[in-house]
C-alpha cells in the first residue's frame, strides 16, 4: 500500500463519518464539544453556516449522519447528533449580532429564486450579504416550503419557522408571495442574471383503482391535505381514516389524523415493514399514539355507498425474490381484506410537476420529465437555471436541499464573475494539535460508557388533545451534556509521524480497539487481514505511514478507532499527536472566486 496522503482535505474529512455523511458537510463533533461546555449559541452558529436551520433541521432531519456515526459501530446506538443540534438552536442567547448584515450596495446581478423552500432560502442566505438582488417567488401566502406546509407543528412549532426562515428575510431579499410562477419563459424576461428553481415536489400521486372517482369527496392527497392542515383550511377529519403509503408523509398523516378526530386511524402499506421507507423513528411515534401499521396489503378499490366513501378493499400479498434478489409481491390466495372508514389519505408518493416550465427555452428533460441537472454545480442544460432541493432529483429531505443550495449559490457566484461553475474551489481546512502539555489534550478524550439517552415526551392524551402542541420536549441542560459525551470527537485525528517513532509497539500495547499494527507492508487486501485485528470494512480507510528504520509500516483501521488518544499518551516520543481537523466547505464569495 501507497502511505496516506493526510494533506487530501478528503482524507480526514471521510474520518470523520457523520460530518462525511452529511449532505451539507456540518462540523458535528465541533459543535457537539460546544454543546458539552455549554456554549450554545457558539454551537448554534457553527450549524447556522453549514445547515442555515438548526432549529428546524433539529426537530425534523432525516439523520444521515447518524447511521455513519462511529459510535454506531462500537456499540448499538449512535450519537443522537439531530436531536443535540436542537439543544443549541433551544438554549442558545439572542444571535442576530452574529448574523450578516444586508449589503449596503448591490453588485449590479440579479437573481429570481421560485419557491421560498429550503433550497432557495438557502441560495438566498448565501448571495444576499454578497450584495445580489434576490427576488423569491412564492405560491402560499408566507416563506418557509414544505417547512412550513408540510410538516406538523406538533413536531416543528411556527415559531422555530419564523425564527429561522426571519433570519433570512431580515436580509431583506424582495418577496412576491402569493405569486405562483406560470411561465419560466415570463420569468427569463425580466432579466435576471440566474434563475434559481426551487419549487419541490408539489404533487402527491393518485391512486386511480375503482371507486376513486365516486368517492373523491372523502379521498384527499395526503401533502395537499397536511398543507390545508397547515394553513388552517382543514380542522377536521372522519373517525375512521385509512392511510395509504410507507413514507414519512404517511406518517405524518396518521398522526395528525389524531389530533383532528380520527379515533381509529391505520396505516396500510404494500411492503414489509423493513422495508418502508418512514424513518424508524416516525413509524414508533405512529405506533406510539396507537396507529397500527398493516403490512402486504394492496389497495384494490375504493368502496362506496350513495356516493360516499364506506371502506377499502385490499388484496393481501407476500414477497418472493427472484435469484437476483429483486422483490415481487405475489397474491397469498387469502380473501381480500375489507377495512371501513370515513377518509382516506393517499400518501403513496410525491412528483415533480413542471407545466409552467416551456420546453422550449433550452431546459432538457429525461424521461421521467425531470430536467436534466449537474449534480456538481446544479445548472439545467440552460446554464443561467438551476435546480434544488426536491425540484431536481425527487422527494429528499431538508438538509438535501439545503446542501443544493450552498453548491447553487457558488456556481451562481462564480457565474456571475465570469468564472466556470463546474471548476468547484478546495474547502477551507485547518488542523491544530491539541496539545496541553506533554500527555494533555485540550479536549475530553474520556469514552464515555453511558448508553444513548432518549427524548422525554409530552404525555400521549395532552399531546393527542392539541394539534399545535410539540410532541418532543428535547433535552434539558443535564441529558444534553451526558448525551454529547458519547461524541468519540472523531475530528480528532491520530497523526504519525514515522521519523519519531522508536517502535517500541507501546501504542499497539494499549490500544483498546486493537487498530494499531507494525508489519510488512503488502497489497491492501492482503494487508487488512495481517493486521492485528483484521480490517474488515472495505469502506473504512487504513491509514498508512512509511519510514520506519525496520522497513515496516504503521496501519491503523480507521474504522474502530476511538480517537481516545491513549496512543499518543503513551508514546515516549511524541510519534503519535493529537490534531483537530477542521473542514469548512465553500460558500458562495471571495474564497469561492478562486479555482483548485
Amino acid at each position: 500500500m501507497q502511505a496516506t496522503d493526510i494533506a487530501n482535505p478528503d482524507y480526514f474529512h471521510k474520518v470523520v463519518d457523520c460530518q462525511w455523511a452529511c449532505p451539507a458537510h456540518t462540523p458535528v463533533p465541533e459543535y457537539i464539544r460546544l454543546i458539552a461546555a455549554g456554549r450554545y449559541t457558539d454551537a448554534y452558529m457553527i450549524n447556522w453556516r453549514s445547515n442555515v436551520f438548526p432549529g428546524v433541521l433539529g426537530r425534523t432531519c432525516d439523520r444521515p449522519c447518524e447511521p455513519a456515526c462511529r459510535r454506531g459501530r462500537v456499540e448499538k446506538a449512535p450519537v443522537a447528533i439531530c436531536r443535540l443540534k436542537r439543544v443549541a438552536a433551544d438554549k442558545k442567547d439572542d444571535v442576530r449580532a452574529y448574523l450578516p448584515k444586508p449589503a449596503k450596495q448591490h453588485n449590479g446581478k440579479r437573481v429570481a429564486l421560485i419557491g421560498a423552500g429550503p433550497a432557495s432560502l438557502t441560495v438566498a442566505r448565501d448571495l444576499l450579504p454578497l450584495g445580489y438582488q434576490v427576488t423569491i417567488y412564492e405560491q402560499d401566502p408566507k416563506a418557509g416550503g414544505m417547512i412550513r406546509s408540510q410538516i406538523p407543528r406538533f413536531r416543528l412549532p411556527e415559531s422555530v419557522i419564523d425564527e429561522e426562515v426571519g433570519y433570512i428575510l431580515g436580509l431583506e431579499p424582495e418577496l412576491r408571495l402569493g405569486r405562483r410562477v406560470d411561465s419560466l419563459k415570463a420569468v427569463l424576461a425580466e432579466g435576471y442574471d440566474a434563475v434559481f428553481v426551487g419549487c419541490g415536489a408539489p404533487r402527491g400521486r393518485d391512486l386511480e383503482i375503482s371507486g376513486r372517482k365516486e368517492a373523491a369527496a372523502n379521498i384527499h392527497i395526503g401533502i395537499d391535505w397536511l398543507s390545508s392542515v397547515s394553513f388552517g383550511h382543514v380542522g377536521k377529519i372522519g373517525k375512521r381514516v385509512i392511510v395509504l403509503g410507507g413514507g414519512n408523509t404517511a406518517m405524518d398523516c396518521c398522526r395528525t389524523s389524531r389530533r383532528l378526530g380520527g379515533s381509529d386511524v391505520k396505516v396500510v402499506v404494500r411492503s414489509g415493514f423493513e422495508e418502508m421507507k418512514a424513518s424508524p423513528w416516525e413509524k414508533e411515534d405512529a405506533m406510539h399514539e396507537d396507529i397500527p401499521i398493516l403490512n402486504y396489503m394492496v389497495p384494490k378499490a375504493f368502496l362506496h355507498k350513495n356516493g360516499r366513501l364506506t371502506g377499502m378493499s385490499f388484496e393481501k400479498v407476500r414477497a418472493e425474490y427472484d435469484t437476483k434478489g429483486r422483490r415481487n409481491l405475489v397474491p397469498t390466495g387469502e380473501p381480500d381484506v375489507t377495512i371501513e372508514c370515513d377518509d382516506v389519505l393517499v400518501a403513496v408518493g410525491q412528483e415533480n410537476a413542471f407545466p409552467w416550465i416551456e420546453r422550449d427555452i433550452g431546459i432538457e428533460f429525461d424521461k421521467w420529465n425531470m430536467p436534466k441537472v449537474d449534480a456538481a454545480t446544479m445548472q439545467s442544460t440552460l446554464p443561467k437555471v438551476l435546480f434544488g432541493g426536491d425540484a431536481a432529483f425527487g422527494p429528499k429531505n431538508i438538509i438535501w436541499a439545503v446542501a443544493h443550495g450552498h453548491e447553487a449559490a457558488v456556481s451562481i457566484d462564480r457565474m456571475c464573475a465570469g468564472l466556470n461553475p463546474s471548476q468547484r474551489p478546495a474547502p477551507a481546512v485547518t488542523v491544530m494539535s491539541q496539545k496541553m502539555g506533554i500527555h494533555e489534550w485540550s479536549y475530553d478524550n474520556d469514552v464515555s460508557n453511558d448508553a444513548r439517552y432518549k427524548v422525554p415526551l409530552r404525555p400521549k392524551a395532552e399531546a393527542l388533545g392539541d394539534i399545535k402542541l410539540e410532541v418532543e420536549l428535547g433535552f434539558d441542560a443535564r441529558l444534553g451534556f451526558a448525551e454529547a459525551a458519547r461524541c468519540l470527537n472523531c475530528d480528532v485525528q491520530t497523526v504519525f509521524s514515522a521519523s519519531a517513532c522508536i517502535e517500541c509497539d507501546a501504542c499497539v500495547d494499549i490500544c483498546p480497539m486493537d487498530c494499531i499494527t507494525f508489519a510488512a507492508n503488502g497489497e491492501e487486501k492482503d494487508l487488512r487481514a495481517r493486521l492485528t485485528a483484521p480490517a474488515l470494512n472495505p469502506t473504512q480507510d487504513i491509514y498508512l505511514q512509511t519510514g520506519l528504520k525496520t522497513g515496516r509500516v504503521m496501519a491503523k483501521d480507521e474504522d474502530v478507532c476511538l480517537h481516545c488518544g491513549l496512543c499518543a499518551e503513551r508514546c515516549p516520543t511524541g510519534a503519535w499527536d493529537m490534531q483537530k481537523y477542521l473542514l469548512h466547505t465553500t460558500q458562495a464569495g471571495h474564497a469561492c472566486r478562486s479555482s483548485r
